[in-house]
């Protein structure tokens, strides 16, 4: 069977399985997401010697193993190939495959260290549903009895395996050694969307290989873990800095096209998120004391949608993201913030 192998198009449907190129040795791979939101997960290979390295490795579903197989298979390779999976970050649909593959074939796993709590967390049996404590703390009661009456998800530990590496903030990860033209990935700890989340950066290619924390089209969620930091959108502020001021590359994400500027990317993320604070901020002057209360006026989505109008899924993370926004108005001192009967309310 010959080969396909497309140029990627920013401009085309980026979550159309393929082999899309979006760099010399860089190829691209959507796989797919058992949902309507995000739809895929981009896998970056990236040529190194004989073999591959996969920047990411989706979520451990049959289908997503099916289509990494085809894809590889296009690129001469099979999973025997991949030399190693560097992981953006611990959610689902970018480590759990990593994991899988790696029991059957022995394929080594780095991720930031940053993630060490949480997937150790995530290695001892769950106590109930997931964020229930920052939840209530939100005074999301009803998202909490819903989370409820959907009872346990089904939880496997071996799908968070511990991984063979914790990759450190700066440092220098070589790609294909041997070759004249060897790529050097400089990765940087971008903490926000989780603890431990870090960037890869291909400063001679001007690449930067960004995971979920700069994203095309969307706004990524913040503290979506076991082990959340005391305030993420700070952390995710500071990160978005710290990238702005690295040299402009090629905007290479986890979900959405290819080919964005990262300092105009970054810039949009800065401005929405101050838009959304002043936002938060007028909610709790005209009267809304909690992140649920103040979410429920909130539009969310590109479509501003309500929150009575989302997913319980989204709905948790609209409430949690609108605690970590309310969480930086008190640090800048333009809210108080006071607990009672376990539920922190907010005044102005």
């Amino acid at each position: 069977m010959p080969r396909v192998i497309f140029e990627d198009d920013p401009a085309g449907d980026w979550t159309a399985p393929g082999v899309y190129r979006c760099a010399p040795g860089v190829h691209r791979i959507p796989l797919p997401l058992p949902n309507d939101g995000l739809r895929a997960v981009n896998v970056y290979a990236l040529a190194d010697g004989d073999g591959l390295t996969l920047i990411d490795a989706g979520w451990a579903l049959s289908r997503a193993r099916e289509v990494l197989d085809a894809a590889l298979g296009q690129l001469g390779a099979g999973f025997g190939d991949v030399r190693r999976f560097l992981v953006t970050h611990a959610h689902r649909d970018h480590y759990t495959q990593a994991v899988a593959l790696r029991r059957e074939f022995g394929t080594p796993v780095a991720v930031g260290r940053g993630e060490q709590p949480s997937l150790e967390a995530l290695n001892r049996p769950p106590t109930g549903p997931a964020h229930r404590d920052r939840l209530r703390r939100a005074g999301a009661q009803e998202v909490i009895r819903q989370l409820e009456a959907l009872g346990e998800r089904s939880f496997d530990p071996a799908d968070w395996g511990l991984p063979d590496e914790w990759i450190e903030d700066g440092a220098e990860i070589v790609v294909d050694a041997d070759a004249r033209d060897r790529r050097v990935l400089r990765a940087v700890a971008t903490p926000g969307h989780t603890r431990g989340h870090v960037v890869f950066a291909d400063e001679a290619g001007e690449l930067l290989f960004a995971g979920d924390h700069v994203l095309p089209r969307i706004t990524p969620s913040l503290g979506l873990e076991p082990k959340p930091p005391a305030s993420p959108l700070a952390e995710f502020l500071a990160s978005l800095e710290l990238v702005r001021n690295r040299p402009d590359a090629v905007l290479l994400p986890a979900h959405g096209p290819t080919g964005m500027s990262v300092h105009q990317r970054v810039d949009e993320l800065i401005a929405h998120h101050a838009k959304r604070l002043d936002a938060t901020l007028a909610a709790v002057e005209a009267g809304r004391s909690t992140a649920y209360e103040v979410a429920e006026v909130l539009p969310w989505t590109r479509r501003d949608t309500p929150l009575a109008e989302l997913d319980l899924f989204n709905a948790m993370l609209a409430t949690l993201e609108t605690g970590a926004h309310l969480e930086v108005l008190a640090e800048r001192g333009l809210v108080t913030a006071r607990e009672q009967n376990g539920i922190v309310h907010y005044t102005s």
